[in-house]
């Protein structure tokens, strides 16, 4: 089995069961749907009580009202059926409607945006630790010029890693940072600098105008960057994840989502959500704390995953 770039073999054994483990407090939901499929009840009531769990599951009521309509006709074709068949391609079908390949042509610089404690930082040390093990050269650049912790964090990881970070001055302006990050990334002929931003400032306008003036930077003197802006969701924030990411969407460009924390929430039905609410395809997917805890996003995968 391939992964969603169409490059790198994995064993497609070993990320089921990682996933099947790392989701267990989802799937402590999902697992009553066998219950509910082998009940013993008149569809229609299989199917309310299909979409009790779904909204439990935060995956929200516009989709799951998708999914009970789609589950619905896909009875109605086809009657003799198994309806947990049915759900597993009618959830597949959902995650796999948008093109979600990463996009692996080096060199590259990629941005990853989001609030405050969604986990960019983190999230940056992972993508940075998988494509160092590919045998890329990886740069950090911290542009989150200010709040200090964002800047020792990606430092700490940047030691732990043995990585350089690019950072300025509490308060510099975070585009004079990632400046100095592409002229030493060019310079120093490195495959991958992942920029991570600022997720707050004083208004939200303001913070939106600081990532364009970024992303207008990087293009500039990175022509055809950044190739990835990845928008970083905590999943265990649920429903508020979407209302977030409907604000950052605003910002043009985004290529995808990278969802963190799917280990510690039973709301892993967010990842629905965002792939049928937002039109934006995840693309990554946190499940623990550690620099190994990264996964590039498989619908298959998951959707067995979860309900397993």
């Amino acid at each position: 089995m391939f992964d969603r770039t169409g490059g790198e073999k994995y064993n497609s054994k070993a990320v089921f069961e990682k996933l099947k483990q790392k989701l267990s407090k989802t799937r402590e939901l999902f697992s009553r749907l066998e219950q509910l499929f082998q009940s013993g009840q008149p569809q229609p009531e299989i199917l309310e009580e299909l979409s009790e769990l779904l909204i439990l599951a935060d995956v929200g009521v516009p989709t799951t009202e998708r999914i009970i309509s789609g589950l619905r006709e896909s009875a109605r074709k086809n009657p003799s059926a198994d309806l947990k068949v049915l759900l597993k391609q009618e959830l597949i079908a959902l995650l796999s409607s948008l093109p979600s390949a990463v996009n692996e042509s080096w060199p590259a610089v990629w941005m990853l945006v989001g609030v405050n404690g969604g986990g960019k930082t983190t999230s940056a040390a992972k993508l940075a630790y998988r494509y160092k093990n590919q045998g890329k050269k990886v740069m950090l650049a911290a542009a989150d010029t200010f709040r200090a912790a964002a800047r020792e964090q990606l430092q700490l990881w940047g030691k732990k890693l043995n990585l350089p970070v690019i950072q300025g001055q509490s308060g510099a302006d975070p585009a004079s940072v990632v400046f100095d990050a592409i002229r030493a990334f060019k310079a120093r002929e490195y495959d991958l600098l992942l920029v991570d931003t600022a997720g707050r400032l004083h208004t939200y306008a303001n913070l939106m105008a600081e990532l364009e003036k970024i992303k207008k930077v990087i293009n500039r003197e990175f022509p055809g960057g950044p190739q990835e802006i990845l928008l970083v969701l905590d999943s265990t924030i649920g429903q508020n994840a979407i209302v977030q990411a409907r604000e950052f969407n605003r910002f043009s460009g985004i290529t995808g989502i990278f969802l963190t924390k799917l280990d510690g929430t039973a709301r892993g039905g967010s990842v629905l959500a965002v792939a049928e609410e937002l039109r934006l395809p995840v693309k990554f997917i946190g499940i623990g704390e550690s620099e190994q805890d990264l996964e590039i996003f498989s619908p298959e995968a998951f959707v067995e995953a979860l309900l397993s």
